[in-house]
């Protein structure tokens, strides 16, 4: 998520526009404090509705951590996750170095 303060948007239009365009949200500040969330129009808005899909949105970027991105959604936890596996959105996220550490204990 970009933050762009409201002196920012004079000369920077065209990238809070291009951030909308690849499905990334914004954030507007005036004098260092939120004033406004730029959140892309996109299908999933649509057929999802804001919570929802600012929720997901919010997670994917790792901003939010599942159980506050459901809390968002207003859905619980599991249902949550569930969803997002049929958006095709991953839940876990381990890097290599952690699987191979968890893998350990079966050697």
């Amino acid at each position: 998520m970009d933050t762009f303060s409201v002196r920012d948007l004079r000369e920077h239009t065209g990238d809070l526009i291009q951030d909308a365009e690849q499905g990334k949200l914004s954030l507007v500040t005036k004098r260092g404090q939120p004033v406004f969330l730029a959140v892309p129009f996109t299908e999933e808005l649509i057929e999802l509705g804001l919570r929802p899909a600012l929720a997901i949105s919010l997670y994917k970027e790792g901003i939010f951590t599942l159980a506050k991105a459901a809390k968002l959604a207003g859905q619980p936890l599991a249902a949550f996750i569930q969803k997002l596996g049929k958006l095709g959105i991953s839940t876990i996220n381990y890097t290599i170095s952690e699987v191979n550490e968890e893998l350990k204990d079966f050697e």
